[in-house]
Formats: structure tokens, sequence, C-alpha cells
């Protein structure tokens, strides 16, 4: 997409989801250009006629072309909303899905402790337990990941969002201190390493890392169901987020793992996307 002239907001954007193309593409245009001129969304549709500058426009269609060319929008803005938490994202974390916040919504909906403590397992941007500290101020919430950009990046987004979250560089359990939590959640990496939509749409552009898991997707998830018991509290909690057609899968590798009260529940889309287990509480 290229325009050396100025050009009305709804000509480019008209122009622009043309190009781009999938699923949003009038949104993605809409993105792209806030970003580019700092009006919101909104005052394109209440000025639609108002003229974009040249040197704007140019990067308008520069940031076009790389979206036309699959780089998610997310990457190119360098942010990410999640639980309306604006959240710096890279190419070295996986880019939060709003499906997740199903994950959130659930660890809210528990019984827990005041100050219950937390662990948000392969944190990535920091975004689930960045949402847990933003809801319960007194929950001590802490994250972990293998990947030193990951834990730079979650130490940073707690930092500017000022959300007291500590993170640390851990492969799951094996390089945490000893210690016990009344929570443990995660979106761990869950897709078969054959899967074909590895070679599709947004992901292509992700780190294989946070998003493959041996040949069933279940390996990280075993990792953790086996390890969570020695790590929660009498009646603590794991919840995990999962791909849809794992659901049973992983309430065997619950149950086997000695958790009680197993139970799947449904993204927003009504597929099974996460479950939940408890530690049993001594009489």
């Amino acid at each position: 997409m290229m325009s050396d002239s100025a050009l009305s907001c709804e000509a480019l954007l008209k122009d622009a989801a043309a190009l781009i193309g999938g699923e949003t593409p009038r949104l993605d245009a809409e993105l792209l250009l806030s970003h580019v001129t700092g009006s919101s969304r909104t005052s394109f549709r209440a000025w639609p006629d108002r003229e974009v500058g040249v040197v704007e426009v140019a990067r308008f269609c520069a940031l076009v072309d790389q979206r036309c060319e699959g780089h998610p929008v997310a990457h190119l803005l360098g942010e990410q909303e999640f639980w309306s938490l604006p959240l710096k994202v890279t190419p070295f974390t996986l880019i939060p899905r709003p499906d997740t916040e199903c994950l959130v919504e659930a660890a809210l909906l528990l019984d827990l402790p005041e100050s219950a403590k937390v662990l948000d397992l392969g944190t990535g941007t920091g975004a689930i337990a960045l949402a847990l500290a933003s809801e319960r101020p007194g929950w001590q919430v802490a994250a972990c990941d293998a990947v030193t950009e990951a834990v730079d990046l979650a130490t940073e987004n707690a930092t500017r969002l000022g959300l007291p979250v500590t993170v640390a560089r851990s492969d799951w359990f094996a390089d945490l201190p000893a210690g016990s939590f009344d929570l443990i959640i995660s979106n761990p990496p869950y897709i078969a390493g054959n899967d074909v939509h590895l070679a599709e749409g947004d992901v292509r552009f992700e780190p294989e890392s946070a998003l493959v898991a041996g040949d069933d997707g279940l390996d990280d998830i075993r990792r953790i169901t086996a390890g969570a018991p020695a790590r929660l509290s009498a009646g603590g909690w794991l919840i995990l987020e999962h791909g849809y057609e794992q659901g049973e899968a992983v309430q065997r590798l619950f149950s086997n793992a000695g958790l009680t009260d197993v139970e799947t529940r449904q993204d927003y889309g009504r597929r099974d996307r996460l479950t939940i287990g408890r530690k049993h509480r001594a009489e």
C-alpha cells in the first residue's frame, strides 16, 4: 500500500481493510491508523473526511504492508490490551488472547484467603498475574518464565502498571525456591508439534516455545500437573488453559495427580478451554 499524498481517514481505512482481509480487516486498519495519528477509533467515524498528513499516511501504509505479510497487529503496535490493562508485547512472548481472560475470571470466583499466595507459571507478558494483582491488591502474586526476555518484559509491564508482581526465571517449578501457593495458574503451551495451524495466521510470528508441547500438545501440562500438588497448600487450586479438544485428557492428568473437584470450563466461544482442580484439604 503506497501513497504520497494526504488522504481522508475513511479513504485510508477502506483501502487498507480491502488489502488486509482476514477476520477483522477494518478493526486492524483502525488500530494501526490510531497508533500512527494518536486519534481514537471513534474519531474516525465521527470525522471520516478529516485528512491525514503525508508523513502519517506513509507510516500507516508501511504498517499495513507489514500486516498484509501476516505480522500480528499487537507486534506492530507494540502493545496488547488484556483485562483492560495495556501490556507491552514483543516477539519473544505469546500475545495475550481474550479467551485467557476466562482463567482470570475463574480465579477471581474462588474462595481464597485475602492474602492468598498466587503463582502464574509461564507468565509471558505477565498478563494473568497482572490482571489478578489489579483485582486483588491483597494477594501475593508471583510469576515465572523460562525465557529471560519474557521475565524482563513481565517485570517491565508490572513496573509500568505499578502492580506488585514479582517475576523470576524458572523452567516451570524447577528453579523456584521452596514454598506453597493457594493458587497456581497457567496458560502453558498446548499445541501439538504437527498442528497445521502453526503455519497459519499470527502464530507464525510467535515463539514456538510458547505454543508447542510435544506430539500431543500435553507435555508441559503433564509437567505442571505432576509438580503442582507439592507446591499447593492444603485446599489450594490449580487452573490451566488448554486446547478445546484436550478437556478429558487434562481432567485425567489432574485426577492422576490426586486433585479433586476437577472440572473443565468453556471459553467465550463455548469451547472447552480450562480445567480446574483442588488439592485435598485435610479434615
